[in-house]
């Protein structure tokens, strides 16, 4: 950082709030680094038995650490929180899948050797058991009047590309010494952190532009000291930053620097349409320095979620001895520049730049497994008549209603075989639309699965989906009454089999079984609009599971369930009927739908 007095002091932060996860760093971490000395063998051990990231997982962690140079000025030389922090990573790098550290520059207050000296010495800790950083030169560092082609310096003595080599992590350098890239593996695949000078030359743009030339398929976390001065704020030199390399370079999604406080954020559109996240991280105006504090990135490729927050583990290591007035307030900080979120759906993010391989249509034959009795696809508009693929003659007829009509799509769910939908517009009151049935005589219609079966369907409901309007349509149903197979319990008027999904858009599967009176209710989770989802029925001749995307819901009953109730009567795709008379239509797309005569794993699943 240049001046304090060019900048306000941020919000306090609160002390003890947020993640209690980090309350597990032992007394003894933070004991040994304030002192100066080394780990017990203990905990080298730990870090030992498996610190190596796990790239496949679809969670992992970079960590983040800025202006330490308060740490390092001249006289005052203060090692023990930045290894406080180093340690700290060690101890839970397999845990929190810490794959990467980046510190943001100003590593020193005045860049002397002797200042490197020592914190470079605190660097071996992470040197010594391969773990992958990079660090990047601010103006506290080197001349600030200079750019990255000024020579020879104690930071390149230090930090030049002489230290990196050869580590697994380690891209390049360019010819100044001053611009690394480096790139580290997970949730299985490659990621590249472009760290970057104090101030760019023409020849240092050159560089970068080159290094992601070269990348031109993987995910960017550019890195450098000055960028974001405030929220929503960039610098002189960020805007040039910016206007010069990042808005017309997709790959970058997200920026990481350090040089004013207090923390903050800005989001900007580059060139393609997409948001480019910019962060400002720096702790250097709080109690002793920032003492290395940490900034952790928790990334979440399931949930499409970045947890952020920020931690000292020196003060965490210092907590069983007692913390001072100050210390209490820093331990961890929960304000929202330093505890958040950020919303990335990862790969629609990064499709343009690296599209995610549509997985191509798969022959019907292929879907004709042993026990198959029925498979529909939808391929083409479906004109008056839908032929049943498995061979057995359970072809479909439409059946409008009200004068509605069926649409067709070439829209489907990503893992769907067929590729292609079918669109259904019903309407409640006055009920309009059009659904799908078995022809009269088709064997499906009388078929009752003593030994179970699997039941599948892929459906997506538009936008403009209303519980009012279009709640309880069937995806596929069975028409017969329990009135009529001499079922009464529960509701008589209830259809023998429904798949439906509630006001809520819960999937249900409601039905009678051949050994009860009553209905048998299998319920799923809401399921979003515009979003395509896969149901699976199985029943194993006992018992019957619902899952939604292969994953087993919670409200599946555990009383036995042999077979589905038959009067003979047709099969419904899209239609819901009540006391034998049509009572609702689905309105949204129906994918391929497939019934077998026995149980499958989810392996087995049309999904897979």
């Amino acid at each position: 950082m240049c001046t304090s007095h060019d900048h306000e002091q941020g919000e306090a932060a609160q002390a003890g709030a947020g993640r209690r996860s980090f309350l597990r760093a032992t007394a003894l971490l933070g004991a040994a680094a304030t002192a100066g000395v080394a780990l017990p063998a203990v905990a080298e051990a730990a870090d030992k038995s498996g610190r190596r990231p796990d790239t496949q997982s679809r969670r992992f962690t970079l960590a983040v650490m800025p202006d330490t140079q308060y740490l390092f000025d001249g006289p005052s030389l203060n090692p023990a929180p930045i290894e406080a922090s180093l340690r700290y990573l060690l101890e839970h790098g397999k845990e929190d899948n810490i794959v990467f550290l980046s510190h943001l520059g100003d590593l020193t207050q005045n860049g002397a050797p002797e200042e490197f000296a020592a914190i470079g010495g605190a660097f071996e800790l992470l040197d010594r058991k391969g773990v992958g950083y990079s660090v990047l030169a601010g103006n506290h560092d080197v001349k600030s009047s200079t750019d990255d082609q000024r020579g020879s310096t104690p930071y390149l003595d230090t930090f030049g590309p002489q230290r990196f080599k050869g580590r697994p992590t380690f891209g390049g350098a360019g010819s100044d010494g001053y611009n690394t890239y480096h790139l580290f593996q997970a949730a299985g695949r490659e990621w590249l952190v472009l760290a970057l000078d104090w101030r760019l030359s023409a020849k240092g743009y050159a560089w970068a532009k080159d290094v992601l030339a070269r990348h031109p398929k993987t995910p960017v976390i550019l890195t450098t000291h000055e960028l974001v001065a405030g929220d929503d704020q960039l610098s002189t030199y960020g805007q040039q930053l910016w206007d010069q390399l990042i808005a017309d370079h997709d790959q970058i999604f997200l920026t990481l620097n350090g040089h004013y406080w207090p923390a903050g954020r800005a989001t900007r559109k580059n060139a393609a349409g997409h948001e480019v996240h910019l962060h400002l991280t720096n702790y250097q105006n709080r109690y002793f320095g920032g003492a290395a504090m940490i900034r952790l990135y928790h990334f979440d490729l399931d949930r499409n979620v970045i947890d952020v927050e920020t931690v000292s583990p020196w003060i965490l290591g210092r907590a069983k001895k007692g913390l001072n007035e100050l210390e209490r307030q820093e331990i961890e900080l929960s304000g929202d520049g330093d505890r958040f979120s950020v919303d990335i759906d990862f790969a629609d993010r990064f499709s343009g730049f690296d599209p995610a391989p549509v997985r191509p249509a798969r022959p019907a034959s292929k879907m004709l497994i042993p026990g198959t009795v029925a498979y529909w696809r939808f391929e083409a508009p479906a004109n008056g008549t839908v032929r049943d693929l498995s061979g057995r003659g359970n072809d479909l007829t439409v059946v409008p209603v009200g004068g509605g009509s069926l649409g067709w799509s070439a829209d489907h769910h990503p893992d769907q075989p067929g590729h292609g939908s079918l669109e259904f517009q019903g309407y409640k009151s006055p009920l309009k639309g059009a659904y799908l049935r078995t022809v009269d005589g088709a064997p499906l219609n009388s078929a009752t699965f003593r030994s179970g079966y699997t039941i599948e369907a892929f459906y997506r409901l538009p936008a403009d989906w209303n519980p009012d309007h279009h709640a309880w349509a069937g995806i596929v149903s069975r028409t017969g009454t329990g009135g009529a197979a001499g079922r009464t319990g529960d509701d008589p008027d209830e259809p023998l089999a429904t798949l439906s999904l509630s006001n809520d858009r819960e999937p249900q599967w409601a039905m009678r079984p051949l050994n009860q009176e009553g209905i048998a209710t299998n319920w799923g989770q809401e399921t979003p609009l515009e979003t395509w989802w896969h149901l699976a029925v199985v029943n194993d001749g006992r018992h019957t599971t619902l899952y939604v995307e292969g994953c087993p819901v919670v409200r599946n009953p555990k009383a036995t369930a042999i077979g589905i109730t038959s009067v003979g009567l047709p099969w419904l795709l899209g239609g819901y009927t009540y006391a034998d008379r049509i009572d609702q239509i689905l309105h949204g797309r129906l994918g391929d739908v497939r019934i077998v005569s026995r149980a499958l794993p989810v392996t087995s699943f049309m999904s897979h």
